[in-house]
């Protein structure tokens, strides 16, 4: 008589034990000169943690848990295993509160936030929040859209321009290079928003800001480059 087995669901007990077990100090100690937050930071590696991601598979329950746990590395695999289906939006905007750390806030958005059908909504939000973590949000999640929303039209991310010129005043570290890294990502989408996005560079530069200044400079560079020129006249662009 043949019995079926039953995969025992994962708990949040043993993924943070497993984190636990994994720990690196020296570790936190090289991510915090990166501008890592190192508070909660056991220092596990981003490819160790999609291989965990990879394992646990998608398990939105798990990933609520693990996010309550408060550990940074607990919180990349939450973002890893959820299912971008089963987030609300109620959850998207408790996670953008709790971002403490740039690669947390790059990791949840490019990995869960800009595949739920709120994406846009909350790049365009999130844009001129105080906070700075969620601000970032706002602006990596266009930068993740641009490169993963395959079926948004080119006007979606026309309506991102106007807010990324407004917002290139910020002088916040963690906010003009996610406001400049927008910027590049949706003129790299395709040869019509290149020209556009070059557009909004050059009326960023004008402005008499050290911030929007650095922004233009370093995405016209990449936009205008070569290399990405001739990428962007193959048939499929990027």
């Amino acid at each position: 008589m043949s019995e079926r087995v039953h995969k025992r669901r994962t708990t949040r007990a043993s993924v943070l034990a497993k984190l636990t077990s994994l720990a690196n100090a020296d570790n936190v100690a090289g991510m915090a000169r990166y501008g890592i937050n190192p508070k909660n930071t056991l220092g596990v590696s981003v490819p160790l943690l999609r291989a965990m991601g990879k394992e646990i598979g998608r398990d939105h329950a798990l990933a609520l848990e693990l996010w309550k746990s408060g550990v940074h590395e607990a919180r990349i695999l939450a973002g890893l295993i959820d299912d971008p289906a089963l987030a609300s939006e109620a959850q998207l905007e408790r996670w953008a509160r709790d971002l403490d750390s740039w690669d947390v806030c790059d990791l949840v958005c490019s990995n869960l936030f800009d595949r739920t059908p709120f994406a846009h909504a909350k790049a365009i939000a999130w844009s001129s929040r105080e906070e700075e973590f969620v601000k970032r949000a706002g602006f990596v999640l266009m930068a993740a859209l641009a490169v993963h929303d395959k079926e948004a039209s080119a006007s979606s991310f026309r309506k991102f321009l106007p807010i990324i010129e407004r917002e290139a005043l910020d002088e916040r570290n963690f906010v003009k290079k996610a406001v400049n890294w927008a910027l590049r990502e949706i003129g790299k989408r395709s040869p019509e928003l290149n020209s556009a996005a070059i557009a909004a560079a050059r009326k960023i530069q004008s402005i008499d800001s050290k911030s929007a200044r650095w922004i233009a400079s370093d995405a016209l560079r990449e936009l205008e480059s070569s290399a990405v020129q001739e990428r962007l006249k193959q048939p499929h662009g990027r």
